[in-house]
């Protein structure tokens, strides 16, 4: 144990690529062993694999957090320095973030209904099973997108980096990772790659605002999957394709289209106001 120590601490002197890839690299070796069975044993089931192997990672990557901080950087509670604060003003931010989200996502529909770009519905008997799902979901969705990317990553980066250069590469890197799909895929759902790329920028802003805190990323990232999911699963909502897919959001996602980056935008422009002293 005594040579065990100094061999981890030196990472933490490490460039920022060798450390992330480092990170990714112990990730792998921990998750793959339980993916590969639970694919094995689930791969009849899409969904249900998508969420046991997804799930495991997550929980693979909480504990190497904690080995991280333990070992690597002689730091105990990393989470804690990432924003995961167990803290009323966070609590306050995450309920702030979520309404923000939601509104700003309904706000959107709204106006492209009374613009008379899609027709709503009347909602079914599974109304409000769909908005219970669709906020456990979208919580989830929240907190590990969150803690990975406004978390861990810009933790990583902004040891080595400026502000700005932290802030781009974060948002670029959020973009890219969801984009790990067949070519085919990447070719015909690239119209959403500018729409990530502004929400990875809002989602820094939107942390950096409240000092580091994370709980108003969480819920804003979860508002708006909320809001998304409650229309679009809940059925509520038809285009009435009256104008180009570009504004209403190619592939029926509103991220890609006009009308989700004037909305993401606006959004952008609050949480950068809201960051500056």
């Amino acid at each position: 144990m005594g040579t065990f120590q100094p061999k981890f601490k030196r990472i933490a002197s490490y460039p920022v690529s060798a450390r992330l890839g480092l990170f990714i690299l112990a990730l792998l070796l921990l998750w793959l062993p339980i993916a590969a069975p639970l694919y094995l044993i689930l791969r009849e089931d899409a969904n249900a694999t998508t969420i046991a192997t997804m799930g495991m990672l997550f929980v693979a990557f909480l504990i190497l957090v904690q080995f991280w901080g333990k070992h690597v950087y002689q730091h105990p509670h990393l989470l804690r320095r990432y924003g995961l604060e167990w803290t009323r003003p966070n609590g306050i931010d995450l309920l702030r973030g979520l309404s923000i989200g939601l509104l700003t996502t309904l706000t959107l529909f709204a106006l492209m209904g009374a613009l008379g770009w899609l027709q709503f519905q009347q909602p079914s008997s599974e109304f409000v099973k769909v908005v219970g799902e669709g906020l456990l979901s979208a919580l989830g969705i929240g907190l590990a997108e969150e803690l990975v990317f406004r978390g861990w990553l810009l933790d990583e980066l902004e040891r080595d980096c400026s502000p700005a250069w932290a802030l781009g590469i974060d948002a670029i890197a959020f973009a890219t990772l969801h984009f790990l799909k067949p070519l085919s895929e990447v070719i015909r759902t690239f119209p959403q790659f500018p729409g990530l790329l502004l929400l990875g920028l809002t989602l820094v802003w939107a942390k950096r605002s409240r000092r580091g805190r994370l709980g108003i990323a969480i819920g804003l990232h979860a508002g708006l999957v909320w809001g998304y999911y409650i229309l679009n699963i809940g059925k509520l909502f038809q285009y009435t394709d009256r104008v180009s897919p570009w504004l209403t959001g190619v592939d029926g996602n509103p991220v890609a289209g006009g009308m989700g980056l004037l909305g993401l935008g606006l959004l952008a422009l609050w949480m950068r106001r809201q960051n500056q002293p």
